[in-house]
């Protein structure tokens, strides 16, 4: 069965090293509490949100100024029956120029419609990133402070 994993992108006027560099200060736009690096090729961080998501995420691709790509390697998510659902997935940040824009292509590979979690990180990812990461990147602020 082929499913489709979530997706979502947008342009902007920025340069892809400004993209870059907003996607790696990820305290700046996802709510949450975070502990360890992410910004170099090996790096582990844990992501928390308590009481519902903790997480532990590896750099596995780190181009400057093109691609990010975090591997889950443990997960723990408290509203669904599999809490481990995330394990395994990986959190993609793809930028391209396009028409005298930047884009970026966020994508939660693992993350599709046969997954528990869907529903609501589908939501939540579509608010984290179009809003909070597109704000960080075009206005300088983020909104990690805000509840998800």
């Amino acid at each position: 069965m082929n499913q489709a994993n979530y997706s979502t992108s947008f342009l902007v006027d920025q340069t892809p090293e400004q993209v870059f560099a907003a996607v790696n200060n990820p305290r700046a736009w996802w709510p949450g509490q975070f502990e360890g690096a992410m910004d170099k090729p090996g790096a582990e961080f844990v992501y928390a949100y308590p009481p519902y998501h903790r997480s532990t995420q590896k750099v596995v691709e780190f181009v400057p100024g093109r691609k990010v790509v975090w591997r889950v390697l443990d997960a723990h998510l408290s509203f669904v029956k599999d809490n481990a659902e995330w394990k395994g997935t990986n959190i993609v940040f793809e930028i391209s120029r396009r028409g005298g824009k930047t884009e970026l292509r966020f994508t939660h590979a693992g993350l599709h419609p046969g997954r528990e979690c869907y529903d609501k990180c589908s939501v939540s990812w579509a608010g984290i990133v179009n809003n909070s990461l597109r704000s960080l990147i075009t206005t300088g602020k983020g909104q990690a402070g805000q509840a998800l």
